[in-house]
């Protein structure tokens, strides 16, 4: 099947951010066949999508998420050390049918704000692959490994076993769900277990993604036990030999970016939840100066609230400028990079998808510019990060496929997810109140 988009601004975020005025893109099933100027005669196509002078730019990548926590939403947002006052103890009346239902629904919320792919780290990992396999986004999906009884399994040593012997050989041929090991962090799994893991990863060659450098107290923790930082440990371990997906890393420290000079470094960074946390800013200038692939990410809907990467984008720029004393550090282009080719770079996803180039996967997002909002466009990289929300997401395509068109999911009914969403969630409601009162 041939698909035509016509009449767009294309932003390709090639190396050399090639943008094309009043240009067209061809489709060719799942493959970007053709780009170029609106030129008559234009190629012959089965379905023709009149861009209407809208921006079309790569499907946005959410490099770090918890597709499972749509229900936690909302919950406790202000209450100190939430992780393990309120989220760690509400987790154990999760479920495999809200865990998947909560999928279905975070991954639809995606797909409206133009987020074609994605990195998840939560429980019944193989239900939420089900869910965003039928969703038809792509994914890498991490079953989390922890040092404590959790939803889904009893010891961590089930969770690794039921990875090895069935989740990964499952879904790793996969065109769209790719699967990983998650463990939780640094201090919530053992150093014999964080050396099982890596092992496994390398075993399977697949990603492995973890929250590291985010927390105060495992920073003194590993200060005090071992007395290297978490990223100095883990190096140790040989977890930056092999595609290695760091989430947050908020207290890199200047050793741990000369350790790690000549490895590839791939870091998720949630500018959004790390600052309504008050932990801090991550030295992503620091990071990027030291060639480390950056990309932006939401945390979980819990933390971050919303799984749009426009909110990430803009908090990037006035945290950054702010926390770098620098109007023009950051300029807009280099931002929604972080948000499209930056992200493929972490998810080790670039060479399929990130840019729009010949040859590519069909994961495109098209931006409509007829709102109030968008009105007048000097810079369209400006228009995207200053101007632009989620509401402006007009199209989308993953794999080809147009799954959103004129703002509306083409495959899914929103009201129905939320539904079967809702309707999973009432005994969760019934704890996460019960919960919420006991905590002051």
């Amino acid at each position: 099947m041939r698909q035509l988009i016509k009449n767009v601004h294309l932003l390709t975020m090639d190396e050399q951010y090639t943008e094309i005025p009043n240009a067209y893109v061809l489709i060719e099933d799942e493959t970007i066949q053709q780009i170029g100027r609106m030129v008559e005669p234009l190629p012959q196509a089965d379905t023709v999508i009149d861009g209407n002078e809208g921006i079309l730019l790569p499907g946005m990548i959410n490099t770090h998420t918890h597709v499972g926590m749509i229900p936690f939403r909302s919950l406790g947002d202000d209450v100190p050390d939430r992780l393990r006052r309120f989220l760690f103890p509400l987790e154990q009346v999760m479920t495999k049918e809200l865990a998947r239902a909560s999928a279905q629904y975070a991954t639809a919320e995606m797909l409206l704000s133009g987020v074609t792919s994605f990195c998840d780290m939560y429980y019944f990992e193989d239900d939420i692959a089900e869910a965003v396999a039928e969703m038809e986004s792509r994914a890498i999906l991490g079953e989390t490994i922890i040092e404590m009884a959790t939803c889904d399994f009893t010891t961590p040593e089930q969770a690794l076993d039921w990875c090895d012997e069935t989740f990964i050989q499952k879904w790793q041929h996969h065109p769209l769900i790719t699967p990983a090991i998650a463990p939780h962090a640094t201090n919530t799994n053992s150093p014999e277990l964080l050396a099982r893991i890596i092992d496994l990863g390398k075993k399977h060659q697949v990603p492995i993604t973890m929250h590291v450098a985010e927390m105060t107290y495992e920073m003194t923790e590993f200060a005090e036990k071992y007395q290297q930082t978490p990223i100095a440990f883990l190096n140790d371990l040989g977890y930056f030999d092999h595609h290695f997906i760091m989430a947050h890393c908020i207290f890199t420290e200047e050793s741990d970016l000369a350790l790690l000079d000549d490895k590839q470094v791939s870091v998720a960074h949630c500018i959004g939840a790390n600052t309504k946390s008050a932990k801090g800013v991550a030295p992503v200038k620091a990071m990027l100066t030291h060639h480390w692939d950056v990309g932006l990410g939401t945390d979980g809907p819990s933390s971050g609230n919303t799984l749009d990467l426009f909110t990430q984008m803009r908090m990037f720029a006035n945290f950054h400028k702010t926390y770098e004393h620098d109007r023009g550090i950051f300029p807009a282009k280099e931002i929604v990079a972080l948000a499209t080719i930056g992200g493929a770079k972490v998810l080790g996803l670039d060479t399929l998808v990130g840019s729009i180039e010949v040859g590519k996967k069909a994961d495109v997002t098209l931006i409509e510019t007829q709102s109030l909002n968008m009105f007048p466009i000097f810079d369209a990289y400006s228009a995207l990060v200053y101007s632009a929300n989620a509401g402006n997401v007009s199209d989308v395509w993953v794999n080809g496929k147009h799954l959103v068109a004129n703002k509306k999911l083409v495959k899914h009914d929103s009201q129905k997810l939320k539904t079967n969403l809702m309707k999973q969630m009432d005994t969760f409601i019934d704890e996460a109140q019960k919960r919420a009162a006991t905590i002051k």
